[in-house]
């Protein structure tokens, strides 16, 4: 019967443990009315008791701290940090030892140690010390791979691993809203960004830092903060605390540059909006960075023509004459040749000759066109009834409710 040889004892001692900050001490108050067997023994030991605040016993504060008592969770985006020490608890002097550290994720496997060199000799009752350091950029199971290697006195090379499991968990739930809209003078669209953050841990965070890096097609503008009085403050006030599970609404806006707009006319497709970089701090100032992928955005779609206004009053007065400023874009990539046509409603009236000319149109280019309107019913109207023929392919474009006008009499537009 074969019989397995007894393991070994190794000379040196591998102890690896997570360094992170101390949390406050909170004391549990145990308190009792004077006529009760124990009296004042309670408040006794709690006014004695270092962990209490004077005066303020019996309430649920602390003055102390408390070292970790167990491994903590690990958030993505914090950075975690291990001490490694070997000892030699032998009587006998050890050589060439040789300490790695590497982190093994579900993607890859890092190397941690800050030195790759071994040590010449560790002496007995002696250690060797490392401080290991790594942003979390993974969420998921994690592994630390320490592996030692040294060589006994008599020559022998040994060798030993342990692994230390942990699990890296999400802090923040992040979530994104684009909103298209509409911009005067503007051959292309603003894009407003709605980001939804919210605490998904539970500890309180400090949000130092959410902004929005634009991509190279983009510049952005924060609307996250008001002016008063001659100074700018943030929409959530002077304390930027964001408590667990509670949400924040971040809101950004996003206008394509000059010569990325002149240069593709209108943003079609999938574009690279850009991406959120959210720093926050914990519980005694542990700092915490994400960063999201790359945001896109499907621009909206505006068929073969854009009928887009540059120009219309706000209020008109009933029976006159007034004017808009219509912009007519290809956004095909064939030439057209267009017609205009008007078509009357029950409230508004087109001035002017219907099913005239435009001329071609090449892609990506514009023409504006000035038009007369005039009212004949009160109150707030819809401008409709535009037709765009294409005599090319016989194809016809209508556009109803491009905007609204308020119409007013002569008397009420005098009195206000």
């Amino acid at each position: 019967m074969e019989v397995n040889p007894p393991k070994q004892e190794h000379l040196l001692a591998l102890k690896v443990m997570r360094l992170t900050k101390p949390t406050l001490f909170t004391n549990i108050p145990v308190t009792c009315e004077e006529k009760d067997l124990p009296g004042d023994l309670f408040n006794q030991l709690m006014r004695d008791d270092p962990s209490t605040v004077n005066g303020a016993e019996i309430l649920m504060l602390g003055e102390m701290l408390t070292l970790p008592q167990n491994f903590g969770n690990i958030f993505l985006g914090e950075t975690f940090s291990s001490y490694i020490s070997v000892h030699n608890d032998s009587n006998q002097v050890v050589k060439d030892i040789l300490v790695k550290a590497d982190l093994q994720t579900s993607s890859q496997r890092l190397n941690l140690s800050a030195s790759n060199a071994a040590v010449a000799e560790l002496k007995p009752d002696c250690c060797i010390d490392d401080v290991i350091h790594h942003e979390v950029k993974e969420i998921g199971t994690h592994i630390l791979v320490c592996a030692v290697s040294y060589t006994t006195q008599g020559g022998e090379k040994m060798y030993f691993r342990k692994f230390f499991k942990f699990q890296v968990l999400k802090p923040l739930d992040v979530k994104t809203k684009f909103y298209n809209a509409e911009v005067t003078y503007s051959q292309t669209d603003e894009v407003f960004l709605e980001a939804q953050i919210q605490n998904i841990t539970t500890s309180p965070m400090f949000m130092e830092k959410v902004s929005l890096e634009p991509s190279i097609m983009y510049n952005v503008a924060e609307l996250n903060s008001v002016n008063q009085a001659g100074e700018c403050v943030t929409t959530f006030g002077s304390r930027t605390y964001l408590q667990p599970m509670d949400t924040r609404q971040y809101l950004y806006c996003l206008k394509p540059k000059k010569e990325f707009a002149e240069k593709a006319g209108i943003i079609k497709g999938v574009t690279v909006i850009g991406k959120l970089d959210i720093v926050w701090k914990t519980n005694l100032g542990e700092r915490g960075r994400l960063q999201t992928s790359q945001l896109q955005r499907m621009a909206p779609g505006y068929g073969d023509v854009r009928l887009s206004l540059e120009a219309i009053p706000d209020t008109v007065i009933l029976e006159e004459p007034f004017h808009i400023t219509c912009k007519i874009t290809n956004c095909s990539e064939r030439t057209m040749d267009l017609v205009l046509e008007m078509c009357n409603t029950n409230s508004i009236h087109w001035c002017g000759i219907s099913g005239r000319q435009l001329g071609k149109l090449h892609p990506s280019s514009s023409l504006c066109l000035a038009l007369t309107l005039l009212s004949s019913v009160q109150g707030l109207q819809s401008v409709s009834g535009l037709r765009l023929t294409d005599t090319f392919l016989k194809r016809t474009y209508e556009y109803d409710d491009i905007a609204q006008v308020c119409v007013v009499s002569s008397a009420t537009k005098v009195e206000s």
